[in-house]
């Protein structure tokens, strides 16, 4: 009877740590949770695999929440070897809806509108450059 009632309990245990690694798993703070309404106007990746692998977006932010921008930044895909650049544009400003690989991203005409760049590079190193094209 003893042994039973161990098995009983360490069953309820075990159904609760389970139950608690899944709550913690589904519950993650994600872009969602961040303040500033975030939303993907354009993206590129270039299609090559076996060499670096280039993620651009140009974003539209409701407000200059330099910290939000960042772990906006941090969310994006990033691969080993490539670079990830998020542009950020205020809304209602003009934004690019189409970007290319390369050093510009975009048409120039599109920079007095960009508020700040968040930059990932092949080793992981994170920058956020305000104004970058002023």
């Amino acid at each position: 009877m003893n042994k039973k009632k161990s098995n009983i309990i360490l069953c309820i245990v075990v159904l609760l740590l389970i139950g608690w690694m899944l709550k913690g798993t589904f519950t993650q703070p994600g872009i969602d949770h961040l303040k500033g309404e975030f939303t993907e106007i354009a993206h590129y990746r270039n299609d090559n695999n076996t060499g670096p692998i280039q993620h651009v977006f140009a974003v539209t932010v409701k407000d200059t929440l330099w910290s939000e921008m960042e772990t906006y930044g941090n969310f994006k895909p990033h691969h080993k070897g490539g670079n990830t650049k998020v542009y950020f544009f205020l809304k209602g400003s003009k934004v690019p809806e189409q970007l290319t690989a390369g050093k510009i991203n975009f048409d120039p005409s599109y920079n007095h509108s960009c508020i700040a760049l968040y930059e990932k590079s092949a080793m992981g190193n994170t920058s956020l450059s305000k104004k970058p094209f002023k």
